[in-house]
């Protein structure tokens, strides 16, 4: 994303090789082979318990020197670049099969916010390592039919920003699949509330061809996750606030153009996680956090634009001025 240009966060990544370092210090392969045989079926209170027996000892095993080291020489070096001692920062997991086009793994491992020093770090390393096995996880998996050895995970560490709102964007409409429009769901505080489906979000609907809000609602967001000291806390949104619109018209134009670089910088559609940050300049406060392909209409053929024996052109003539799309014949798929 640095090289495309796009306004991420500085920091670091942990590569998978640093879990598979891990993995074959610990023997972790086999371990976790052991306690998910003794789960028979989908008994979900043996799945439970072999996630916290898994969970537990990734998060208690000394890292292999070398791996320690290159994390607090990294987090080091963060820090000194952004002119901070102990730099606060986010503590992403991003499994090798989180971002397929085919799956839908986003959201099913952990993050943590606020994280300071070496040490710190290091732990939640292992702690978003070992939500590789949370229960819920490894579930999914097994009703996908992906192998748990098969994957590993890298871990993002990026500068915290503080939003003043923040949310997710996909670059095709999520209702329709509509790959002409930019939907944007956005909250007061950190992305958290909209993710974690805690807060219902405004919601802005943007044309990519003609650039223009199409679509606008307001909700009453009540929730916020935010910052107090070295902390972060749900708190509850004055009336008169959470019943404003949390993105000026500039802020959304801005958000829809930082999706659509994505979407052409990676050559697909794209679910993305973005945030105001509230010690930046306007102008210059969109930052992405993370971007991943669509997984929902993506997989889903694409109707012809126009209906059999017409000009293309037609269909983009009479879609420009109606605003109504041609539709082809089919069944409509569903999420």
């Amino acid at each position: 994303m640095l090289a495309a240009g796009l306004p991420v966060p500085p920091g670091f990544a942990v590569t998978t090789d640093a879990f598979e370092t891990l993995r074959a210090h610990a023997d972790l392969r086999t371990f976790v082979a052991e306690r998910l045989a003794a789960v028979e079926g989908e008994d979900p209170t043996g799945l439970r318990a072999a996630s916290t027996e898994i969970r537990r000892h990734i998060e208690a095993v000394s890292l292999p020197a070398e791996v320690d080291r290159a994390i607090r020489d990294a987090y080091d070096a963060l820090s000194r670049h952004c002119g901070v001692d102990d730099v606060p920062v986010a503590v992403r997991s991003s499994a090798t099969a989180e971002d397929l086009p085919d799956a839908s793994f986003a959201g099913e491992h952990d993050t943590y916010l606020w994280v300071r020093g070496g040490e710190a770090v290091t732990q939640h390393v292992r702690r978003c390592w070992s939500s590789l096995f949370t229960d819920r996880a490894i579930a999914y998996r097994r009703h996908t039919g992906h192998d748990h050895e098969q994957l590993s995970m890298s871990v993002g560490v990026q500068k915290m920003i503080e939003p003043r709102a923040a949310g997710v964007a996909f670059t095709l409409n999520p209702t329709d699949g509509d790959r002409s429009q930019i939907a944007i769901d956005a909250a007061w505080g950190f992305g958290e509330a909209v993710v974690g489906g805690e807060v219902t979000p405004d919601n802005f609907v943007v044309d990519k061809v003609l650039r223009e809000i199409v679509s606008r609602t307001i909700s009453p967001k009540t929730t916020e996750y935010r910052l107090n000291g070295d902390t972060v806390e749900r708190a509850t949104v004055d009336d008169v606030r959470c019943r404003t619109a949390c993105l000026t018209d500039d802020e959304i134009q801005e958000v829809a153009a930082m999706a659509r670089r994505a979407e052409q910088h990676y050559g697909c559609p794209q679910d993305v996680e973005w945030a105001i940050d509230r010690h930046l300049p306007d102008g210059e406060n969109v930052v992405l956090l993370q971007s991943r392909p669509e997984t929902v209409w993506s997989t889903t053929p694409r109707r012809p634009i126009a209906v059999a024996g017409q000009s293309p052109l037609d269909g983009v003539v009479r879609t420009l001025i109606s605003g109504v799309h041609t539709r082809g014949a089919g069944p409509t798929p569903t999420r």
